[in-house]
């Protein structure tokens, strides 16, 4: 009997000798599985924070295909007005035109401002042609605007056509 207590005895000081190790084995797991949990949640935050904004983007660009169809009667309508005739028909064409623009801009549709004599930049304004300058200011500068442009939101969905002088 007296053999058996000593083999008892040894194996309960081994296994103390041990606990230590496992230990700290266990506490690196923790930590690598806790590093794994914080990295999991915050892409998760990510997704969520990408989806809505991608959701958000989605719903303000919806009718786009719609309102990109609609620009060129609504350029016919303002070349019509820009004719010069006095009948009470006019008035009519004016309403309607009127009706019509705020529809688009209450569906998020806006007007891109040109000015004839802005400095052209190609990353607003098309240019149809290019004219030779008269004086030297003009050189760069927007002559003409035969079509506007218009966006949707931050996007500019048709760019204003421009005549430039060279």
């Amino acid at each position: 009997m007296t053999k058996k207590k000593s083999v008892s005895k040894k194996s309960t000081k081994s296994s103390t000798v041990k606990k230590p190790q496992s230990l700290k084995a266990l506490k690196e797991s923790i930590k690598v599985e806790q590093d794994k949990y914080v990295r999991l949640f915050a892409e998760f935050e990510n997704y969520k924070r990408r989806t809505s904004k991608e959701r958000l983007e989605l719903y303000k660009t919806a009718g786009k295909e719609v309102l990109t169809s609609m620009v060129p009667i609504l350029e016919d309508f303002k070349r019509a007005l820009s004719q010069e005739n006095t009948d009470s028909d006019n008035e009519g064409f004016k309403l309607i035109y009127n009706k019509f623009n705020e529809t688009l801009k209450s569906q998020g549709l806006i007007e891109v401002e040109v000015n004839i004599g802005d400095v052209f930049n190609p990353d607003i304004h098309e240019a149809i042609s290019q004219i030779p300058a008269t004086e030297n200011d003009q050189k760069g500068k927007i002559i003409d605007i035969i079509q506007g442009g218009y966006k949707l939101g931050d996007n500019i969905i048709l760019f204003p056509k421009v005549v430039v002088a060279q």
